[in-house]
């Protein structure tokens, strides 16, 4: 028996169900937590009254639904294609994704080897424009191999662009990635991405909530990154317009506690001002897959400290710099002149202007003291003189 109480027996409710209400309906869910799955399932099917908040016009939707659902041939199309229905409360069911409450999934149909609990432990979502640019393309696909290559799990919805990307990324560092789809897992969506899917199903998962044969719509689209954003330590963003669905699944995460990261552009690029906005918002800029890990991952899991090319001056002592940047670009100076602006004695002055001069950096002439031609012209960049 599961820990929602119910047995085998069940399974073929759940499923039912799954053919009968649209994903994430938060009334049928409650409906489920209050009655049971098999007391909605027997209602639906045998025409009793109405549940608590459904109009007569919407239970007999529901009704009328109901008695097109066949949920045996779906349990036995689903089987002959490799796909196993998973409900709450089994081994396999991922725990986090109760955190959507009564919007959490009836269950869902998973094709793969990999236990998907285990798998969406140490998870991230990666999402982003379908329409996205070689930038956001290359960004997605170096996220999601680092992420692999550190062994996580990249998770995406299997669509163009930003999705793909991801995935193919992972796949090409030899990772585990998963596509939640917004359509029936037997029917691969979007087309052009079937091959993509098939590789993705040999060493990864595919998983949805909608029953074999079904169809994806705008409205499905949206309620599936619910998923994406639950069953993940965090989501990045990378390049999202305005509107773009992919902030959905950020904002959903920010809902439910989870890390929210997003990848910048171009300030002048409209599809990354939807991640600008979402930064503004308190989302956490990442530019690597060493970033993201050091968000979600465990204490301890850095990333690498950045700085710039280490420089000839860098190795200079502080007093030698601040002597070097006493002198003016233009002519030449006395030590006097250079110890006031450098606040120190002049006979400190002159023991690091030797130095200087001994490694190229100044040279001394009878009216006083003056940078190299070389140094001059760098800038004090630190370029060593030739």
């Amino acid at each position: 028996m599961s820990a929602d109480g119910e047995d085998r027996a069940g399974l073929l409710d759940r499923v039912f169900l799954t053919r009968v209400v649209e994903p994430g309906d938060e009334r049928a869910g409650r409906w489920v937590r209050e009655y049971g799955a098999a007391e909605v399932a027997r209602r639906l099917r045998t025409g009793g009254p109405p549940l608590p908040g459904a109009s007569e016009r919407r239970w007999a939707g529901l009704r009328a639904r109901a008695g097109e659902a066949e949920p045996d041939r779906d349990l036995a199309v689903a089987r002959a294609a490799g796909v196993r229905f998973v409900t709450p409360g089994e081994a396999e069911w991922p725990g986090q994704l109760d955190d959507l409450g009564d919007a959490r999934p009836l269950g869902l149909w998973v094709r793969g080897r990999p236990s998907l609990r285990m798998w969406a432990l140490r998870s991230v979502a990666v999402v982003g424009a379908r329409a996205c640019t070689e930038y956001g393309a290359h960004m997605a696909a170096a996220l999601a191999a680092g992420l692999a290559e550190r062994g996580w799990v990249v998770v995406s919805g299997g669509a163009y662009g930003v999705d793909g990307a991801a995935h193919r990324g992972a796949l090409g560092a030899r990772g585990a990635t998963a596509a939640v789809l917004a359509s029936g897992i037997d029917r691969p969506y979007p087309r052009g991405h079937t091959e993509l899917i098939r590789r993705i199903t040999e060493q990864g998962l595919v998983l949805g909530e909608l029953p074999p044969g079904e169809h994806p719509t705008p409205s499905r689209f949206v309620l599936r990154n619910r998923v994406i954003a639950a069953l993940t330590r965090g989501t990045v963003v990378v390049e999202a317009a305005h509107r773009s669905g992919s902030l959905v699944t950020a904002r959903a995460a920010q809902r439910l506690g989870r890390h929210t990261m997003g990848v910048p552009g171009p300030a002048t690029s409209a599809l990354s001002a939807g991640v600008h906005e979402l930064l503004r918002g308190g989302a956490v800029l990442v530019t690597d897959a060493a970033e993201v890990v050091e968000l979600v991952g465990d204490m301890g899991e850095l990333a690498p400290a950045r700085r710039g090319p280490v420089l000839p001056t860098d190795l200079l002592e502080p007093r030698a710099r601040e002597v070097l940047a006493a002198l003016p670009g233009d002519g030449p100076a006395s030590a006097a002149g250079i110890a006031r602006r450098a606040q120190t004695t002049e006979d400190d002055a002159v023991a690091r202007l030797y130095e200087l001069r001994a490694l190229g950096y100044v040279e001394r002439h009878d009216d006083g003291w003056r940078l190299t031609h070389q140094t001059a012209i760098s800038g004090r960049t630190g370029r060593h003189p030739r």
